[in-house]
């Protein structure tokens, strides 16, 4: 297997081209087959992460809305799979534009097939374009579990293709394309910290402020409800963590030794991450939790994505610690803000994804990021590089306030279209968005009521509930 092109490329760069004729010459000669195959690998290994994103968040949701959150997730690929393709490539990763956003040069993927990518040199654009593709599908679903129990699918959907298009793909292009402002700063993010989970957790917290607090919420405890099933919460968690070898190790775009030291330290931070969370919720109850476990490894891996091709081990450990411990205390402050972050996707996301980028301002190491063979960074604190620090907190402000106040803008601009209202009618938060909404359900027995109301009296017919206008199992 060749660590880098078989031949160097020599065509047309710097504009979009489609890199020669396959008709007069063979596009593959200036690309390694061991290359192909791991992105296209890790391409599979995101996608996988959806459905996982979905599970996850339907486990911790109430079970009369648990099929709506796997439904958005899974619609998610699809949505934003068209718009990825319809424009959404060329804005984040036309091999021209501004400092702020690409053009539309590669249209339609037009001209996207065999020049090197704008991301590395070692695959072509084609290549680059699909294992992007998933980034960009998994971003809006992991910010959409915020419309949990309350939000109304159709405006969902919409949002989704406007948010990526007006949120996602400009700060994507800020970290990932060489013309990007803080690419050409100097900010680190290996892997999304900022495109990916600031923007969705400030996204999320957005979304959650303009639908309002769930009917019965309380500002103090939030809603006595529990997660209602914790063995989604553990298949979803298992989706992501095996997708997230895909999603920080194929980041290094190549088959090398970068590429398998993200994955390493991605693996540590996971697992430092579930046990740092599993003791900090012992102290409380003396139970050890499962779903505590869950939250905590997400933490970790949220914490390392944006230094996993930038960082030592023994640094992973440090992301595991601090951000199992931070994205803990954090969910807290959906309490103190008074706003209903029903999956506390902010407390994971965002505040993890400030954790990561912070810590990679000062553990970045220059010989990490060489393992590639090609990369070369000044480092971070570790590095004597103290602006790095700086750089990285920059980038924090810029992805969060950005995906906030345009996030609060295009839901308070469709929430005054006839027909894309954000919130469910309170009829429909009733029974629940599987019922109101999808009219499908997780499980047989979800038609069954479990409110007080519906009790049965002493003596009374099993079948009186049927009267009552209780959907039955039939």
């Amino acid at each position: 297997m060749s660590a880098g092109p078989v031949e160097v490329y020599n065509g047309t760069a710097g504009v979009a081209n489609t890199g020669g004729d396959s008709l007069t010459g063979d596009l593959n000669i200036y690309y390694s087959d061991g290359d192909f195959a791991w992105i296209m690998t890790s391409s599979a290994l995101v996608l996988l992460m959806v459905p996982g994103v979905g599970f996850f968040y339907s486990g911790l949701a109430r079970r009369k809305s648990a099929l709506a959150l796997i439904w958005l997730s899974m619609m998610s690929i699809a949505i934003v799979g068209f718009q990825w393709f319809f424009w959404g490539y060329s804005l984040t990763f036309s091999h021209t534009g501004s400092a702020f956003i690409g053009d539309l040069s590669n249209f339609g993927l037009m001209k996207v097939l065999g020049q090197p990518s704008v991301g590395s040199s070692k695959i072509p654009d084609i290549l680059f374009c699909l294992y992007q593709g998933m980034f960009a599908a998994i971003t809006p679903a992991l910010a959409i579990g915020a419309a949990a129990d309350r939000g109304r699918m159709l405006p969902c959907v919409v949002f989704m293709f406007i948010w990526a298009t007006i949120v996602y793909d400009p700060i994507a292009y800020w970290t990932w394309n060489a013309n990007g402002w803080s690419f050409k700063m100097g900010g680190l993010d290996f892997a999304g910290g900022t495109p990916v989970h600031i923007s969705s957790g400030a996204a999320a917290l957005a979304y959650s402020l303009m639908l309002g607090k769930r009917r019965g919420y309380n500002d103090i405890s939030g809603l006595p409800y529990r997660p209602h099933n914790v063995t989604h919460v553990v298949l979803g968690t298992v989706f992501l963590w095996v997708g997230w070898f895909g999603f920080n190790g194929g980041s290094a775009l190549a088959a090398n030794m970068r590429a398998v030291m993200a994955c390493i330290v991605t693996h540590i931070a996971a697992s430092v991450g579930g046990f740092t969370w599993c003791l900090l919720d012992y102290r409380l109850e003396q139970k050890w939790s499962t779903v505590g476990f869950c939250s905590g490894v997400i933490a970790g891996l949220v914490a390392i994505t944006p230094g996993s091709g930038y960082v030592t081990p023994w640094a992973a450990v440090i992301y595991g610690v601090v951000g199992g411990v931070v994205c803990n205390f954090a969910t807290k402050i959906k309490f103190l803000i008074g706003i209903d972050d029903a999956l506390d996707i902010f407390a994971e996301h965002a505040v993890g994804g400030i954790v990561g980028n912070l810590l990679t301002g000062l553990f970045a190491a220059d010989y990490i990021a060489h393992l590639d063979g090609s990369s070369t960074i000044p480092g971070g604190w570790i590095n004597h590089n103290y602006i790095q620090l700086a750089y990285q907190l920059a980038d924090c402000a810029a992805g969060f306030g950005y995906s906030f106040v345009m996030t609060c803008v295009i839901l308070f601009l469709m929430n005054l279209v006839p027909g894309l209202s954000l919130r469910a009618d309170p009829r429909e938060e009733e029974v629940g968005l599987d019922d109101g909404q999808l009219g499908e359900f997780a499980y047989d027995y979800v038609e069954l009521s479990r409110d007080a109301a519906h009790a049965l009296l002493p003596g009374e017919d099993p079948a009186a509930n049927l009267t009552r206008g209780v959907r039955g199992t039939t």
